[in-house]
């Protein structure tokens, strides 16, 4: 049996959007905490916490982007061509986020008021596109002949617009959690507070997706509760649940790394489900992997760069984190 590549570059983008989600969640998480921290004190040093590492998140964005050029050009067409417009909200997003973390710092005082609202406006903007951009893709695309045959605002129902307010709240809580391992004193104390509350709205947000999510889509209904794959899958809503009371124990218990570290599970957790009700498609409703993929000697040709480059990014991103590791102070980081 010979390897299949197609598989192999699923992989491949899976792990890359996941390494986004989970990096850039975070800093895009501080800039939705933003309003809640007034004093341009506290909200230096949480600028602080992600300035050194923020620009190379959004590598794995890139990679993932590129790879699904790559390796399946017939899905790069028809969900760039379905969600043209949210995509462009979040790049607009990603525009004023990025430039608000370089010029706050070179503001004026009178002016710095104006890059902390393009760093709250850029962080909600971007992040409320991409929740947009995934309800739409888990409702699916109207499809005919290999080809995007809706409009310019399919993407627009109530379910993904409440998918875009759930991963506000996600990524809230990644940058609430990410503030308790990376501050002190006060600052830490209000993000204990923050996280109590982000905590109770992501289950609300889960559980409602995840009850929405079957009812949209008889074939989700069916992958996840027919048997024997109710038992396949039981562990994932069972796990979730683990994950969010270790998570509730540890911020009562004022924990600081491992609030952090079960925020991360939860995102797993969901993004795992999201995996399994829509695998084998790479776009809902019924484009598999292989129907999209390209030539073997396409993607055999791309999988050759991939493996060389994805070892590099992971050694400067481990590298980066590591050198730029502990709490950030009053008065240090980045300048």
């Amino acid at each position: 049996m010979g390897v299949d590549l197609s598989i192999i570059w699923a992989v491949i983008i899976l792990f890359g959007i996941m390494m986004y989600i989970v990096m850039d969640g975070f800093d895009l998480g501080i800039g939705l905490l933003f309003p809640f921290f007034k004093q341009k004190e506290e909200r230096d040093v949480i600028m602080n916490t992600v300035a050194p590492v923020w620009d190379g998140n959004e590598t794995w964005l890139v990679l993932g982007g590129a790879g699904l050029l790559a390796a399946f050009p017939l899905a790069y067409a028809v969900i760039l061509s379905a969600l043209y417009l949210p995509l462009i909200f979040m790049l607009i997003g990603l525009i004023f986020r990025g430039v608000a973390f370089e010029f706050r710092f070179k503001a004026l005082e009178h002016e710095r008021h104006f890059w902390d609202k393009a760093f709250i406006g850029g962080s909600a903007l971007a992040t409320f596109a991409q929740g947009v951009a995934l309800g739409a893709y888990i409702r699916g695309f109207n499809i005919v002949d290999g080809r995007f045959a809706g409009g310019p605002m399919d993407w627009l129902s109530p379910f993904s617009l409440f998918t875009g307010v759930g991963l506000l709240v996600g990524y809230g809580l990644l940058g609430s959690t990410w503030l308790i391992m990376k501050t002190e004193g006060e600052l830490q104390a209000h993000a204990y507070r923050i996280t109590r509350l982000l905590v109770w709205g992501l289950l609300a947000a889960i559980a409602i997706i995840s009850i929405w999510t079957p009812l949209i889509d008889s074939r989700i209904a069916e992958r996840w509760f027919s048997f024997p794959n109710m038992l396949w899958f039981a562990p994932v809503p069972l796990l979730v649940a683990a994950s969010a009371l270790l998570l509730w124990r540890s911020v009562a218990r004022r924990h600081h790394v491992s609030p952090f570290l079960y925020t991360l599970a939860l995102v797993f957790l969901g993004y795992s489900g999201l995996g399994i009700s829509v695998w084998p498609n790479i776009v809902p409703p019924n484009i598999s992997i292989w129907a999209a993929a390209a030539p073997t000697q396409s993607q055999g040709f791309a999988l050759i760069g991939a493996l060389l480059i994805i070892p590099i990014i992971l050694m400067y991103t481990i590298w980066s984190y590591y050198v730029f590791r502990g709490k950030v102070r009053l008065g240090e980081g980045y300048h």
